[in-house]
């Protein structure tokens, strides 16, 4: 297909993170990968890296991991399988039919399930991860707060990832090749360590640590505190 002025056009794929330049990335082992906004600038995304093993950083999240955990939009895989060589009991959401398999593949568990919709075990997740940019699910990061939230266990913790510099946009993205294909629009978000802790804060979450491993910053978040048990203990549900 030929674009007027004789340059190719770009054919929309049929859906976000689905038939699109993100299962053939995850095929392929390989980028390039991008976000295009509206704008023309590109973010890069790093498929050779959420394909490789859990690096520093991850493992940084995965010390901090408690019990039951949940991994909001997991991608290919590492960090629910090595939650599984761990022991913990873990579960991968993505809406990528090809990141699910890829994470399965790597022995881990997981659904091709959206956030937003039904999911099992809510409200007993003991620690639920938001990493590699996916404080930016849906847009809107106080939406993605409250519903990680709603996840949660009594005294449970959330982990999210933020942007290296401090942001807080919201934009349209298209996942791009870089070699002329592209896929559907869909909302985006991206914000920094402080503007995480502010919507955090309205989503009910409260931040309690803060740290930056190999250029990647993170914050743990509290939920609601678990109920006092009998003799003034507090009792924290699995």
């Amino acid at each position: 297909m030929t674009a007027p002025g004789g340059t190719a056009a770009r054919i929309p794929a049929r859906g976000p993170w689905r038939d699109d330049p993100y299962a053939t990335a995850l095929h392929a082992g390989q980028g390039p990968l991008f976000l295009r906004r509206t704008d023309g600038r590109l973010m890069p995304l790093e498929v050779e890296r959420w394909l490789a093993d859990a690096d520093a950083g991850d493992e940084s999240v995965l010390a901090r991991c408690r019990g039951a955990v949940l991994d909001v939009g997991c991608g290919p895989g590492r960090l629910v399988a090595a939650l599984a060589e761990r022991g913990h009991r873990a579960l991968g959401v993505d809406v990528s039919p090809a990141a699910v398999t890829s994470t399965v593949r790597r022995g881990g568990t997981a659904l091709c399930r959206s956030v937003f919709g039904p999911l099992p075990g809510e409200g007993r997740w003991t620690t639920v991860l938001l990493i590699d940019g996916n404080i930016g699910i849906g847009g809107d990061p106080v939406a993605l707060l409250d519903r990680a939230a709603e996840l949660l266990a009594p005294g449970g913790r959330v982990i999210a990832e933020a942007a290296p510099v401090e942001v807080d946009e919201r934009c349209e993205v298209r996942l791009d090749d870089g070699r002329g294909t592209l896929g559907v629009p869909f909302p985006w978000a991206r914000v920094g360590p402080e503007s995480l802790s502010r919507h955090a804060g309205r989503a009910g979450l409260t931040p309690l640590h803060r740290w930056t491993l190999a250029g990647r910053t993170f914050t743990e978040l509290a939920g609601a505190p678990a109920p006092a048990a009998a003799g003034g203990t507090a009792a924290t549900r699995a």
